[in-house]
């Protein structure tokens, strides 16, 4: 875990000095001229999904409940031992909706058609752990980021130096439509935070996409993959003593580069603007430090 703090406040020290590199939020409202006779029907490209002309926030907020769209993962939105919903995003929320006045639905998608089910209005928003990219900023209206990220590898204990030595030819796998596995697959590109390319590093090994960051773990655990490349942030609150991957290790000693949690909106909604102005209030009021530090977050935290 000190590894994995130490390479969050150097790589955040890089970060500051990236230009568009995820940390500032792509919000803002398109607004339509509804009276007019000759206005243009709204794209079917579901990238360039845009809102109704009507405000999203005013529909939500008509509604009285906000829906979002989540995997079950710790410490982010999981159930503990009692069976309670919990976790860092899940009262984070919570807190929102209480400052919003609004109730928070919880539905657990498939990560890989999250951009499907935030188009098609099924959820209101995405907020999950989710990393700010450049293909993200593009097709949805971003809130600023709340905690830092890297990729880190979980394997067998007892295997680590074994895997570590080379992982030509071992099988690994990541959550389809994850960071992890864009940065395996070269599909996001590296930046100034990386030391150690993803794609370069894993370009002859075995992949295999898991639903999941916690079936990826499990994975392992089950020794079908011999690598899960997951959240450092998921790694760190599933795997070690007194969990049940005590038998698993996470290691960050390969800096696959720093990334950012954020929430994601449709493209253009004026609920982001909302959302974030009740997180600023719980920023202010203490609310976000009390959860980071309740689970183990502080140092990946981001100030505002």
């Amino acid at each position: 875990m000190k590894k994995f703090l130490t390479l969050l406040l150097c790589a955040a020290m890089c970060l500051s000095l990236l230009a568009g590199c995820g940390s500032s939020s792509d919000s803002g409202t398109e607004s339509a001229d509804t009276e007019s006779a000759g206005a243009e029907s709204a794209s079917e490209d579901s990238t360039e999904a845009a809102v109704d002309t009507d405000s999203e926030w005013a529909e939500i907020s008509e509604k009285g409940s906000m829906t979002i769209g989540m995997t079950l993962f710790a410490p982010m939105n999981y159930y503990n031992d009692d069976n309670e919903f919990v976790g860092f995003d899940t009262e984070l929320a919570q807190a929102v909706g209480e400052k919003l006045g609004i109730t928070i639905d919880f539905v657990e998608i498939n990560w890989d058609s999250k951009e499907i089910e935030l188009n098609s209005k099924n959820i209101d928003c995405i907020w999950n752990g989710m990393c700010s990219t450049a293909e993200r900023q593009e097709t949805m209206t971003l809130s600023e980021p709340y905690l830092y990220n890297s990729q880190a590898m979980v394997m067998m204990a007892d295997r680590e130096e074994e895997i570590m030595a080379d992982v030509s030819g071992l099988t690994v796998t990541a959550e389809q439509g994850s960071t992890g596995e864009g940065k395996l697959q070269g599909t996001i590109e590296d930046d100034e935070t990386v030391e150690v390319s993803a794609a370069e590093y894993f370009a002859d090994v075995n992949y295999v996409a898991s639903d999941s960051m916690a079936k990826a773990i499990m994975e392992v655990k089950a020794g079908t993959a011999d690598v899960a490349l997951v959240d450092s942030v998921a790694a760190f609150g599933m795997v070690g003593p007194d969990t049940d991957y005590a038998d698993l290790v996470v290691n960050v000693d390969n800096n696959f580069g720093l990334q950012e949690y954020v929430i994601g909106f449709r493209k253009g909604s004026d609920l982001e603007e909302k959302v974030s102005e009740a997180i600023d209030e719980l920023y202010a009021d203490g609310t976000v430090d009390e959860l980071a530090e309740k689970y183990n977050l502080t140092d990946a935290l981001i100030a505002r």
